[in-house]
């Protein structure tokens, strides 16, 4: 059995693209949360609030950091994840994730190492400032 070892207080993950996101996306998104806010579905109710095209779910993007972050520790798990949307990523639109360790504590049974997450709009706009918890796999 392999021991996790913590990460490198301020060590950065590799950012990562998600998107363009689709009105089939963001249908689907819907369908699979619950979350149909016509908002997000219904063009003309999006541009009746000033936005040009319809705001993707917030909840889609902080769930993006989710893959991200097993992809570079499947030794970890996701122990707790905060998010506070900020700027909205558009239908079309691009986001990038970015994030980096900023503390790390240790316990009885091992470690948690908080992270700081930010997305941001293709424009550079932060999109998301949030927060991941994340601890040994399986412990």
């Amino acid at each position: 059995m392999t021991v996790a070892t913590a990460p490198r207080l301020g060590e950065k993950l590799p950012p990562r693209a998600i998107g363009p996101f689709s009105a089939a996306d963001l249908a689907e998104y819907a369908a699979i949360s619950g979350d149909d806010n016509p908002l997000h579905l219904d063009l003309a109710f999006a541009q009746g609030f000033g936005f040009p095209a319809r705001p993707v779910h917030g909840m889609k993007i902080l769930a993006a950091f989710e893959p991200m972050l097993d992809d570079w520790r499947p030794d970890l798990a996701v122990i707790g994840l905060t998010g506070q949307f900020l700027t909205p990523v558009l239908e079309g639109e691009t986001a990038s994730l970015t994030a980096r360790v900023v503390k790390v504590d240790e316990t009885a049974q091992g470690f948690v190492a908080v992270l700081r997450l930010m997305a941001q709009t293709a424009g550079g706009a932060p999109a998301l400032m949030g927060e991941a918890r994340v601890a040994p796999a399986g412990g």
